[in-house]
């Protein structure tokens, strides 16, 4: 699968997921073209979304997207977040290099999504 243009007006569709279920697992890699460390990794993301294809590789345009990006509290690029099923469990700034990033991928599907939900649920109470 290729990569989705994410921006405000599609963010809400992608992350429900294809049956609006919100049963999803996107990938965000939020970018700039001016930045260098952006431009190496997006081979190593591209690739990712080849061999991956059940899952949404999404991109972020900081630039174009600025509305967005801040509503992620992106201060540095590239920056790579996860949701799984509505649900942010990674984000973090820099590029990946492609064994780290298959690493991030196979640790995120092995995520038990009803403990993080008791996880996030338990935190918001607190």
């Amino acid at each position: 699968m290729s990569t989705v243009e994410l921006t405000s007006g599609n963010f809400d569709e992608v992350i429900q997921g294809p049956d609006g279920d919100g049963k999803s697992f996107v990938l965000i890699d939020f970018w700039a073209g001016w930045c260098g460390p952006c431009v190496r990794f997006a081979p190593v993301y591209d690739k990712a979304a080849e061999r991956h294809p059940d899952l949404v590789f999404a991109k972020v345009d900081t630039e174009a997207q600025q509305e967005l990006a801040a509503a992620f509290g992106i201060q540095s690029i590239p920056t790579l977040a996860v949701i799984r099923d509505g649900v942010l469990v990674f984000s973090q700034a820099g590029a990946l290099p492609e064994a780290s990033l298959e690493q991030l991928i196979t640790q995120a599907r092995a995520l038990d999504m009803d403990e993080v939900r008791a996880k996030v649920a338990a935190a918001t109470e607190a």
